[in-house]
């Protein structure tokens, strides 16, 4: 599997796919002993997530009450937007703490695809969008780009190429819409200006620019109309958005993600890409407001954020074959000291861990225990 960050203008730029997968169950095992390796006490130790709502990310819960003994605090917002007004309730209800966050795309094995994912509780089994909230947010943006690739063309006339441009696309002040770089799409004239060689009902001639006309060369051809299509490319363009910011998890993935929104919509693997961002994005954010927070002066904690790949489930299976990444950690400790993992060294702590742990619960038999537990008479008031 490829780096999609590389050579994107991303946060870090620095997030590796490959080789730094594990399955659910391996990472959930390792996570609790290195846990245990930071001088967590087992049955003391309260493990929260920050996931987005979907059902497909039951079974790492599953996995995280399993091997931390402790059905996990609520951390997240749709989208896996960590809600940073959660840290005291949840700092509260722990010795010792650790928060889980991870943003998370469908992959379909079939197709080898990101960004789809089987429901099996469709009546057809239905593929459809994982995450919901990452496509609906990046459906916008992905019609104003559309709208741009095929109202954008080139001409070559008796040797010369021009470029003709939607009247709409040539605005500069809009709120809300595709912002194009003209200076990289249109030739200026000597006084530096862009001067139509056309005006037209709905649209603009000029001579292109030498940067353009050298991308798409091969399919210009004498009197042949080309629309620019996929040569669209995210240095060309970018975007302005009006969005409300003052309720943290109403506009916050997309916040989030409109900075780097040229480079997601023209990635092979859009969805993929809006995930590892949000992730690289949250982990940044939510670690300042965690070094602030008084509920966890004084306790251990470890904030972890990753990847979650929902691999769509056989017709057989109950659950997805979920992967995780890892991306970076904070680690704090109760006399104060503190100190962050970037990817490579925080994916080798887990990987040097057991992936055995004994105490994990056996749920079967938590559950038999309560059902065989005598009867608490509630007295109302």
């Amino acid at each position: 599997m490829p780096d999609l960050a590389a050579d994107m203008s991303v946060p870090s730029g620095g997030f590796t796919i490959e080789g730094m997968m594990m399955r659910y169950n391996i990472f959930t095992a390792r996570l609790y002993n290195y846990c245990k390796s930071l001088g967590m006490r087992p049955g003391k130790i309260l493990p929260s997530r920050a996931f987005c709502s979907d059902e497909n990310q039951g079974f790492p819960i599953i996995m995280l009450t399993k091997h931390f003994g402790a059905f996990p605090f609520n951390h997240g917002q749709v989208g896996g937007v960590v809600a940073t007004d959660r840290h005291g309730p949840h700092a509260d209800h722990g010795e010792n703490l650790v928060i889980i966050q991870a943003s998370h795309v469908g992959y379909d094995p079939a197709s080898k695809e990101f960004g789809s994912y089987k429901r099996l509780q469709t009546d057809d089994f239905e593929m459809s969008h994982t995450c919901g909230k990452i496509f609906g947010v990046l459906h916008w943006y992905q019609q104003e780009y559309d709208f741009a690739s095929r109202n954008i063309s080139l001409v070559k006339e008796d040797g010369v190429v021009y470029i003709s441009i939607d009247n709409h696309l040539l605005r500069q002040d809009l709120d809300n819409g595709l912002i194009l770089r003209l200076n990289q799409l249109i030739k200026t004239d000597i006084n530096e200006q862009h001067t139509p060689v056309k005006i037209l009902s709905t649209s603009k001639k000029y001579l292109a620019s030498d940067a353009i006309v050298a991308d798409m060369n091969d399919e210009l051809k004498e009197g042949k109309k080309v629309l620019i299509g996929d040569h669209l490319k995210a240095e060309l363009f970018n975007y302005r958005r009006q969005l409300d910011n003052a309720l943290e998890g109403v506009n916050h993935l997309e916040l989030n993600l409109i900075k780097y929104m040229p480079v997601i919509i023209t990635a092979k693997a859009p969805a993929m890409l809006a995930a590892q961002i949000n992730t690289q994005v949250e982990f940044d954010r939510a670690y300042r407001t965690l070094v602030k927070a008084e509920g966890y002066k004084g306790k251990n904690l470890l904030f972890i954020a990753g990847l979650n790949i929902d691999i769509s489930p056989e017709e057989h299976q109950l659950f997805p074959l979920t992967k995780f990444i890892p991306w970076a950690a904070y680690i704090q400790k109760a006399d104060g000291s503190s100190y962050t993992l970037e990817q490579d060294a925080l994916f080798a702590e887990l990987e040097k861990q057991p992936t055995d742990n004994p105490d994990q619960i056996n749920l079967e038999d938590a559950i038999q225990q309560m059902r065989e537990a005598e009867e608490v008479k509630i007295q109302c008031c």
